[in-house]
Protein backbone atom coordinates (compact mmCIF):
# COMPACT_ATOMS: atom_id res chain seq x y z
CA UNK A 1 0.00 0.00 0.00
CA UNK A 2 1.47 3.20 -0.75
CA UNK A 3 0.91 5.72 1.98
CA UNK A 4 0.63 9.71 1.30
CA UNK A 5 0.17 12.67 4.13
CA UNK A 6 -1.22 15.90 3.69
CA UNK A 7 -0.48 18.46 6.63
CA UNK A 8 -1.30 22.22 6.69
CA UNK A 9 -3.01 23.97 10.19
CA UNK A 10 -6.13 23.70 11.29
CA UNK A 11 -8.34 25.87 9.17
CA UNK A 12 -6.36 26.32 5.54
CA UNK A 13 -8.03 24.08 3.37
CA UNK A 14 -6.71 20.29 3.84
CA UNK A 15 -10.26 18.26 3.77
CA UNK A 16 -11.11 20.62 0.74
CA UNK A 17 -8.06 20.17 -1.34
CA UNK A 18 -7.46 16.45 -0.44
CA UNK A 19 -10.34 15.14 -3.65
CA UNK A 20 -8.12 16.66 -5.98
CA UNK A 21 -4.71 15.63 -4.75
CA UNK A 22 -6.25 11.87 -4.88
CA UNK A 23 -7.81 12.52 -8.14
CA UNK A 24 -3.81 13.73 -9.48
CA UNK A 25 -2.25 11.09 -7.46
CA UNK A 26 -4.61 8.27 -8.20
CA UNK A 27 -5.00 7.71 -4.64
CA UNK A 28 -7.98 5.69 -3.42
CA UNK A 29 -8.55 5.87 -0.09
CA UNK A 30 -8.50 9.17 2.54
CA UNK A 31 -8.17 9.16 6.66
CA UNK A 32 -9.80 12.51 7.44
CA UNK A 33 -11.04 13.73 10.98
CA UNK A 34 -11.66 10.35 12.17
CA UNK A 35 -13.27 8.90 8.78
CA UNK A 36 -12.49 6.37 6.54
CA UNK A 37 -13.20 7.48 2.73
CA UNK A 38 -12.79 4.95 0.01
CA UNK A 39 -13.56 5.72 -3.30
CA UNK A 40 -15.31 8.80 -2.56
CA UNK A 41 -17.86 6.68 0.15
CA UNK A 42 -17.61 6.89 3.93
CA UNK A 43 -16.88 3.35 5.17
CA UNK A 44 -15.66 3.23 8.57
CA UNK A 45 -14.78 5.82 11.52
CA UNK A 46 -16.46 8.70 13.20
CA UNK A 47 -16.05 12.05 12.47
CA UNK A 48 -14.18 14.39 14.39
CA UNK A 49 -16.49 17.46 13.64
CA UNK A 50 -19.65 15.39 16.09
CA UNK A 51 -17.29 15.91 18.72
CA UNK A 52 -18.40 18.15 21.71
CA UNK A 53 -15.10 19.89 22.52
CA UNK A 54 -11.61 20.78 20.18
CA UNK A 55 -10.42 17.94 22.41
CA UNK A 56 -12.12 15.84 21.83
CA UNK A 57 -12.10 16.13 18.27
CA UNK A 58 -8.02 15.70 18.19
CA UNK A 59 -9.14 11.94 20.16
CA UNK A 60 -11.49 11.09 17.76
CA UNK A 61 -8.81 12.17 15.09
CA UNK A 62 -6.22 10.25 16.38
CA UNK A 63 -8.15 7.13 16.76
CA UNK A 64 -7.90 6.85 20.40
CA UNK A 65 -10.75 4.95 21.28
CA UNK A 66 -9.86 1.66 20.70
CA UNK A 67 -12.92 -0.04 19.20
CA UNK A 68 -13.36 2.86 16.54
CA UNK A 69 -9.68 2.28 15.75
CA UNK A 70 -9.92 -1.73 15.23
CA UNK A 71 -13.44 -0.96 12.92
CA UNK A 72 -10.98 1.72 10.35
CA UNK A 73 -8.62 -0.55 11.21
CA UNK A 74 -11.09 -4.02 9.67
CA UNK A 75 -12.45 -1.87 7.07
CA UNK A 76 -8.91 -1.21 5.65
CA UNK A 77 -7.74 -4.55 5.53
CA UNK A 78 -11.52 -5.38 3.95
CA UNK A 79 -11.35 -2.41 0.33
CA UNK A 80 -7.47 -3.04 0.77
CA UNK A 81 -6.93 0.37 -0.86
CA UNK A 82 -3.71 0.06 -3.56
CA UNK A 83 -3.05 3.57 -2.16
CA UNK A 84 -4.24 6.01 1.05
CA UNK A 85 -3.46 9.61 2.16
CA UNK A 86 -3.55 10.36 5.58
CA UNK A 87 -4.65 14.14 6.76
CA UNK A 88 -3.14 16.16 10.09
CA UNK A 89 -2.25 19.20 11.52
CA UNK A 90 1.46 18.14 11.29
CA UNK A 91 3.68 15.52 10.43
CA UNK A 92 3.99 13.91 14.44
CA UNK A 93 0.11 13.96 13.96
CA UNK A 94 -0.24 11.60 10.45
CA UNK A 95 2.59 9.62 11.87
CA UNK A 96 0.80 9.10 14.95
CA UNK A 97 -2.28 8.31 12.84
CA UNK A 98 -0.33 6.14 10.51
CA UNK A 99 0.88 4.13 13.54
CA UNK A 100 -2.58 3.57 15.07
CA UNK A 101 -3.87 2.01 12.26
CA UNK A 102 -1.36 -0.16 11.32
CA UNK A 103 -0.01 1.49 7.92
CA UNK A 104 3.34 1.80 6.17
CA UNK A 105 5.70 4.20 8.08
CA UNK A 106 6.69 7.13 5.57
CA UNK A 107 10.60 8.10 5.74
CA UNK A 108 11.40 11.71 7.27
CA UNK A 109 12.52 13.00 4.07
CA UNK A 110 9.79 11.26 1.78
CA UNK A 111 8.55 12.70 -1.20
CA UNK A 112 4.69 11.51 -0.07
CA UNK A 113 4.78 13.77 2.66
CA UNK A 114 2.73 16.93 1.24
CA UNK A 115 2.16 20.11 2.60
CA UNK A 116 -1.00 22.00 2.41
CA UNK A 117 1.40 25.07 0.93
CA UNK A 118 2.85 22.88 -1.52
CA UNK A 119 -0.92 23.20 -3.75
CA UNK A 120 -2.38 26.15 -2.51
CA UNK A 121 -1.18 29.42 -2.92
CA UNK A 122 -1.10 31.91 0.45
CA UNK A 123 -4.72 33.62 -0.67
CA UNK A 124 -6.12 30.37 -0.88
CA UNK A 125 -4.96 29.39 2.21
CA UNK A 126 -6.76 32.58 3.90
CA UNK A 127 -9.67 31.98 1.87
CA UNK A 128 -10.42 28.70 3.60
CA UNK A 129 -9.04 30.10 7.34
CA UNK A 130 -12.09 32.91 7.12
CA UNK A 131 -14.70 30.03 6.38
CA UNK A 132 -13.67 28.48 9.66
CA UNK A 133 -13.01 31.24 11.67
CA UNK A 134 -15.71 33.65 10.43
CA UNK A 135 -18.16 30.84 9.80
CA UNK A 136 -17.68 28.33 11.37
CA UNK A 137 -17.16 25.70 8.29
CA UNK A 138 -15.55 22.63 8.49
CA UNK A 139 -15.52 20.40 5.13
CA UNK A 140 -15.30 16.74 4.78
CA UNK A 141 -14.29 15.45 1.17
CA UNK A 142 -17.56 13.02 1.23
CA UNK A 143 -20.82 13.30 -0.10
CA UNK A 144 -23.60 15.03 2.13
CA UNK A 145 -25.62 11.62 1.48
CA UNK A 146 -22.67 9.86 2.68
CA UNK A 147 -22.87 11.48 5.91
CA UNK A 148 -26.50 11.90 6.93
CA UNK A 149 -25.77 9.26 9.51
CA UNK A 150 -23.15 9.91 11.07
CA UNK A 151 -24.44 14.21 11.41
CA UNK A 152 -28.36 13.34 12.20
CA UNK A 153 -29.96 17.37 12.83
CA UNK A 154 -26.55 18.64 11.73
CA UNK A 155 -26.76 22.07 8.82
CA UNK A 156 -25.24 20.24 5.82
CA UNK A 157 -24.44 22.31 2.60
CA UNK A 158 -22.96 19.81 -0.52
CA UNK A 159 -20.29 21.38 -2.29
CA UNK A 160 -20.62 19.96 -5.92
CA UNK A 161 -17.68 20.58 -8.41
CA UNK A 162 -17.89 19.38 -11.95
CA UNK A 163 -15.05 18.67 -14.57
CA UNK A 164 -14.60 18.37 -18.21
CA UNK A 165 -15.52 15.20 -20.50
CA UNK A 166 -12.16 14.32 -20.03
CA UNK A 167 -11.59 14.68 -16.12
CA UNK A 168 -14.46 12.02 -15.09
CA UNK A 169 -17.49 12.76 -12.84
CA UNK A 170 -18.58 15.44 -10.50
CA UNK A 171 -17.29 15.62 -7.20
CA UNK A 172 -18.86 16.62 -3.85
CA UNK A 173 -17.73 18.00 -0.73
CA UNK A 174 -20.25 18.71 2.16
CA UNK A 175 -20.00 21.70 4.46
CA UNK A 176 -20.69 20.96 7.86
CA UNK A 177 -21.04 23.17 11.32
CA UNK A 178 -20.01 21.27 14.09
CA UNK A 179 -20.77 21.43 17.71
CA UNK A 180 -18.14 22.93 18.80
CA UNK A 181 -18.10 25.79 16.43
CA UNK A 182 -18.80 28.81 18.19
CA UNK A 183 -20.86 30.32 15.42
CA UNK A 184 -23.52 28.67 16.80
CA UNK A 185 -26.69 26.23 15.30
CA UNK A 186 -28.80 26.33 11.70
CA UNK A 187 -32.25 26.03 12.90
CA UNK A 188 -35.35 24.91 10.17
CA UNK A 189 -38.82 26.33 12.07
CA UNK A 190 -40.81 23.69 13.36
CA UNK A 191 -43.77 24.90 11.02
CA UNK A 192 -41.90 24.11 7.64
CA UNK A 193 -41.61 20.67 9.13
CA UNK A 194 -45.35 20.29 10.18
CA UNK A 195 -46.35 22.21 6.50
CA UNK A 196 -43.98 19.66 4.53
CA UNK A 197 -45.71 16.55 6.27
CA UNK A 198 -49.09 18.06 5.95
CA UNK A 199 -48.85 18.83 2.48
CA UNK A 200 -47.53 15.01 1.61
CA UNK A 201 -51.08 14.07 3.64
CA UNK A 202 -53.17 16.14 1.46
CA UNK A 203 -51.34 14.73 -1.89
CA UNK A 204 -51.17 10.74 -0.63
CA UNK A 205 -54.81 9.45 -1.33
CA UNK A 206 -54.83 6.89 1.33
CA UNK A 207 -54.18 9.45 4.07
CA UNK A 208 -57.35 10.53 5.22
CA UNK A 209 -56.00 13.63 8.06
CA UNK A 210 -52.71 14.32 9.79
CA UNK A 211 -53.99 14.91 13.04
CA UNK A 212 -50.78 15.62 15.47
CA UNK A 213 -47.05 16.08 14.96
CA UNK A 214 -44.54 16.04 17.49
CA UNK A 215 -40.98 17.43 16.76
CA UNK A 216 -38.17 16.39 18.63
CA UNK A 217 -34.98 17.77 17.10
CA UNK A 218 -31.50 17.23 18.95
CA UNK A 219 -28.38 17.33 17.70
CA UNK A 220 -27.69 13.97 17.50
CA UNK A 221 -30.95 13.20 16.20
CA UNK A 222 -34.56 14.11 14.75
CA UNK A 223 -37.24 12.14 15.85
CA UNK A 224 -40.75 12.84 14.64
CA UNK A 225 -44.08 11.55 15.61
CA UNK A 226 -46.82 11.80 13.34
CA UNK A 227 -50.35 11.03 14.09
CA UNK A 228 -53.15 10.73 11.10
CA UNK A 229 -56.64 8.62 10.36
CA UNK A 230 -56.57 6.24 6.38
CA UNK A 231 -58.61 7.10 4.47
CA UNK A 232 -61.32 4.20 3.85
CA UNK A 233 -60.61 1.33 2.24
CA UNK A 234 -57.08 1.69 2.32
CA UNK A 235 -54.85 -0.82 3.88
CA UNK A 236 -53.93 0.43 7.31
CA UNK A 237 -50.08 -0.80 7.82
CA UNK A 238 -49.42 -0.54 4.30
CA UNK A 239 -50.51 3.27 4.03
CA UNK A 240 -48.89 4.30 7.35
CA UNK A 241 -45.51 2.56 6.09
CA UNK A 242 -45.82 4.39 2.66
CA UNK A 243 -46.17 7.84 4.56
CA UNK A 244 -43.47 7.31 6.84
CA UNK A 245 -41.64 6.56 4.14
CA UNK A 246 -42.31 9.80 2.14
CA UNK A 247 -41.91 12.03 5.20
CA UNK A 248 -37.88 10.38 5.74
CA UNK A 249 -37.61 11.40 2.11
CA UNK A 250 -38.72 15.04 1.44
CA UNK A 251 -37.76 16.60 4.97
CA UNK A 252 -34.02 15.61 4.32
CA UNK A 253 -34.36 16.51 0.42
CA UNK A 254 -35.85 19.62 1.31
CA UNK A 255 -33.58 20.27 4.87
CA UNK A 256 -30.72 18.89 4.77
CA UNK A 257 -32.02 17.02 7.99
CA UNK A 258 -31.45 13.37 8.81
CA UNK A 259 -34.77 12.21 10.30
CA UNK A 260 -33.35 8.89 12.42
CA UNK A 261 -37.11 7.97 13.78
CA UNK A 262 -40.31 8.72 12.61
CA UNK A 263 -43.40 7.41 14.65
CA UNK A 264 -46.45 6.99 12.64
CA UNK A 265 -49.90 6.51 14.70
CA UNK A 266 -53.22 5.55 13.36
CA UNK A 267 -56.08 6.93 15.48
CA UNK A 268 -58.47 6.49 13.43
CA UNK A 269 -60.63 6.24 9.61
CA UNK A 270 -61.97 8.59 7.89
Amino acid sequence: MDVYTLVGKSGTGKSFHAMNLCRKLEVEAIIDDGLFIYKNSVVAGISAKRADTKIGAVKVALFLDDEIRQQVVDAIKKENPQSILVLGTSDGMTDKIIERLGLPPLEKDSLRRIHIEDITTEDERQTARQQRDQHGKHVIPAPAMQLKRSFAGYFMDPLRFFRGKDQGAASERTVVRPTYSYMGEYFVSEKVIDDIIICLGHKMPQIGRVIHIVQTPQAEAYRLKVAIKVRYGFPLWESAMEFQKSIEEQIENMTAFNVTEIDVEIRGIN
